[in-house]
């Protein structure tokens, strides 16, 4: 999703041996730690050519009608909006039930009824994005968010000598983007970084004001650190919302991801 960027981190919960019924208590274990992270070193710069943006007017108009029908959580119009028929759900094979319509589907893909309301936000996220790129088999259909492109052997270096794992990096979207010193829009900028692979470490600030994009923290080739709002860094990869043009229109047609079956 545009602009959103989620650093995995691995934690070890304690664990406690308790006695069984009619048994002697057992020793407490002691608790487990999580292994400290590796030090910041600096690493070699990957570039990324960021992903295309959909120009096609038609497009722009249909994200449009997608992005109100989502802002009032319509379920009707965002009904209209899909397929009535031959929606894909695709994880490792299609799991969309071809006896229902589309919009059921999409809702089970994406559990639209959970009730933080997250789905909704998500959707969001979709409706706001500009890329997208054709399926290399069905190129009548356009994905988005569209992946970005760079070299994945010099990605499996990085991996390898960061001691890192893929979910732990993102992308610049814009060239001559500005770290700061601290997560605050004002904070002065340590450095500028173009458009490249990005380290996001696991121990992003809370906002200072809700009302402002969280902070990334992040580390730099160069080897120093330093925060950017998490508007400013994409994902290597995630979900995918999928659409086609009929005679009538864009319609969403199908989805890549979504909850595990």
């Amino acid at each position: 999703m545009r602009h959103y960027l989620i650093a995995t981190s691995l934690i070890l919960a304690g664990c406690l041996l308790a006695a069984a019924p009619g048994r002697a208590q057992q020793p407490q274990l002691p608790q487990l730690k999580p292994p400290p992270p590796p030090p910041v070193k600096p690493y070699q710069a990957v570039a990324v050519t960021p992903p295309p943006v959909v120009t096609d007017p038609s497009f722009t108009a249909f994200r449009a009608q997608f992005a109100d029908a989502v802002a009032h959580k319509d379920r009707a119009v965002l009904g209209k909006l899909i397929v009535a028929q031959g929606f894909f759900w695709m994880q490792d094979k299609d799991l969309a039930d071809k006896r229902k319509p589309g919009m059921a589907n999409l809702a089970a893909a994406i559990d639209l009824d959970a009730k933080d309301g997250s789905s909704w936000d998500m959707l969001d996220g979709f409706a706001h994005e500009p890329t997208g790129e054709p399926l290399p088999d069905r190129q009548t259909v356009i994905c988005a968010p569209a992946v970005p492109r760079f070299d994945l052997k010099a990605f499996e270096a990085l991996i390898k000598s960061t001691q890192t794992e893929p979910p732990d990096w993102g992308y610049a979207t814009k060239d001559g983007l500005e770290v700061r010193a601290a997560a605050k829009p004002d904070a002065p900028v340590v450095e500028k970084i173009g458009l490249i692979l990005v380290h996001v470490l696991p121990d992003g600030p809370p906002p200072d004001n809700p009302d402002q994009p969280p902070f990334l923290h992040v580390a730099l080739p160069s080897g120093k650190t330093g925060f950017v709002s998490v508007d400013a860094l994409s994902s290597l990869g995630g979900d995918q919302m999928c659409y086609t043009k009929e005679t009538s229109g864009w319609k969403i047609t199908g989805y890549y991801g979504g909850a595990a079956q």
